[in-house]
């Protein structure tokens, strides 16, 4: 009979309980990580209210901390007791797309018009993890490709210090990186969760000379001070596209990221750029975007619009988690809130009403 363990799965849209599932079977190719930490995400909320599908009784999350317990015959150079992290995207290293140098497009397919609201192409990509198969918010978690996807966590780094690393933080470095940041410029970043974050120290970190922030919230709005943030607009209070015309005499910000994901932030991010500037986008999108055509300067104004899925595997994590062990970015002050696996129902209802100051929640089996 097979070994039960605790996970936290989708029963229905705008419902997840935890329920018994089988401890999974390992592959020659896989390892089998009991999990130590996880965390909830913002694309876990979109799972949760049906605006992402995913196959009803699927174990949701897809930011595992933990230790190896069983390796796969073939997988070399790891050892069992080992900590590591694997990254929310775990795509396969021989596919077409990572020879093609797109590791996170691994698995992209076509689906039929209008299934899930696309309209032919629905992006699941390298994202396999509580999206293609069970994710990380249980007590273990199945690591498929493990050879190129499981990372070794240097001694002395915490599980909350490198819990951002398997999503958040490649995420929010990745809009940076795809903002073409070079030294000196002004970048402003759209929205400071936990993505918006890591955007704002990724920009830093590029050599931004002027980094301007905009949120509603000002206590998240104080964490990007110390993010790297020069500049805090509060949108609620300021008109954001005056104020970011008005810091740049009237010329606009080099780049603007976008970290929330909705009409209003990805206009108002084309609004502030520059003629020639970049639009770094890491929003995930629940209906059609429009684009306007003052905005766009009619196609004549050599924008860019980069779009980006976190980067994943061993060597982008071990780049990330030198970062963290250099003492450049801290993002342990992120993890405001820990709860139990057992009462992850509730850890859902905080982070997705937002309450209590929450950024991320350390959820341990």
């Amino acid at each position: 009979m097979a070994q039960m363990m605790k996970a936290a799965v989708l029963v229905e849209p705008g419902r997840i309980e935890v329920v018994d599932k089988p401890i999974p079977d390992v592959g020659p190719n896989d390892a089998l990580i009991k999990i130590t930490t996880t965390t909830i995400c913002g694309t876990d909320i979109h799972i949760l209210k049906g605006e992402y599908p995913v196959e009803k009784g699927l174990t949701i999350g897809h930011e595992p901390v933990g230790v190896i317990v069983k390796l796969g015959s073939a997988v070399k150079g790891y050892q069992e007791g080992q900590r590591v992290i694997a990254g929310a995207i775990c795509p396969d290293f021989n596919s077409y797309a990572a020879q093609d140098g797109a590791p996170s497009q691994d698995g992209s397919y076509l689906v039929p018009s209008g299934r899930c609201g696309c309209h032919g192409y629905k992006l699941t990509a390298g994202w396999r993890f509580g999206n293609l198969i069970d994710g990380s918010q249980a007590e273990y978690i199945l690591v498929p490709d493990a050879q190129g996807n499981l990372a070794p966590v240097p001694d002395g780094l915490t599980d909350e210090q490198v819990l951002m690393c398997p999503d958040i933080m490649s995420t929010g470095f990745a809009g940076a990186e795809n903002a073409n940041i070079r030294i000196g410029d002004t970048v402003v970043v759209f929205a400071q969760g936990p993505i918006g974050l890591c955007a704002t120290a990724g920009a830093r970190l590029k050599g931004a000379s002027t980094i301007i922030t905009v949120d509603g919230n000002d206590d998240r709005l104080a964490v990007s001070r110390k993010m790297g943030a020069d500049v805090t607009l509060n949108f609620k209070t300021q008109d954001v596209v005056a104020e970011v015309l008005k810091i740049t005499g009237g010329k606009g910000a080099d780049s603007a990221i976008e970290a929330l994901g909705t009409q209003g932030t990805f206009e108002n991010a084309l609004r502030c750029i520059r003629p020639g500037g970049t639009l770094s986008s890491l929003g995930v999108y629940s209906s059609d975007l429009k684009i306007p055509l003052d905005a766009f300067g009619a196609g004549l104004g050599d924008h860019r619009i980069n779009t980006a899925l976190c980067p994943g595997g061993k060597e982008r994590l071990r780049r990330l988690m030198a970062v963290i062990s250099s003492g450049r970015v801290d993002l342990k002050p992120l993890v405001t809130h820990e709860y139990k696996l057992e009462d992850i129902v509730a850890a859902y209802d905080l982070f997705s009403n937002q309450r209590d100051g929450v950024l991320k929640i350390a959820v341990k089996p």
